[in-house]
């Protein structure tokens, strides 16, 4: 199973995985959202897409997903994911030279395009960040990297993760047994990867036009 089907057809792959795994299935989201937001080499999982998959098919008794349930496992892996997260961006101020390996692993490309949205925008980043891909993942590092005193950055952490995963919550929930939605749910889920990539496609496109400008 390659990345790109499980993301283009999310819905069908969660559906056998929770009628196979049953309750396990709690922990493979925990596990996927934890490793997108907590590992700073793991910008592109589907976060956005599978929770709201996730909510969708909760709104279905026949999945058996407790809604609640859902909602608090991946809130608490989108906390626990970004504190963890934050540890690795100041483990790499105090020891990344030694381990010149590790930058290497990073996205360089995506680390600048967050750190400029981070001075651009200061601490409510780690809030607004968690609704734009790739800079979701990288903010926290970031964070760690920068020396932000972990007191502000747990709570900007709380508060970004219990209002990014309570959106999609909701949405996937709420629109879950609509028709046209159970109908169209890959196409669904592709248009909300499509919509939260379009930040990240305005940020290049302002970075080269940013660049013409200094040659010119």
């Amino acid at each position: 199973m390659s990345l790109i089907d499980f993301i283009l057809h999310i819905d069908d792959h969660l559906i056998p995985i929770v009628n196979q795994f049953g309750g396990w299935s709690y922990l493979i989201l925990f596990a996927i959202i934890f490793i997108e937001t907590g590992l700073v080499v793991f910008p592109f999982l589907p976060g956005d897409s599978l929770i709201f998959a996730a909510s969708a098919m909760a709104a279905n008794p026949k999945y058996g997903l407790n809604i609640w349930l859902v909602y608090l496992i991946v809130a608490f892996a989108a906390i626990i994911g970004d504190s963890i997260n934050y540890e690795i961006g100041a483990w790499s101020t105090r020891a990344g030279e030694k381990h010149s390996w590790f930058n290497k692993l990073i996205n360089q490309n995506n680390r600048l395009a967050a750190e400029k949205f981070f001075e651009r925008h200061g601490p409510i980043t780690i809030v607004i960040g968690r609704f734009i891909p790739f800079i979701r993942t990288f903010v926290p590092f970031i964070s760690g990297d920068s020396k932000m005193h972990y007191g502000k950055f747990i709570t900007y952490n709380i508060l970004g993760g219990l209002l990014w995963t309570g959106l999609f919550t909701i949405i996937g929930f709420f629109f879950g047994n609509i028709p046209f939605v159970k109908d169209h749910f890959s196409m669904i889920v592709i248009a909300i990867i499509l919509v939260s990539v379009v930040p990240i496609a305005i940020v290049a496109i302002k970075k080269k036009i940013s660049l013409k400008k200094e040659f010119h």
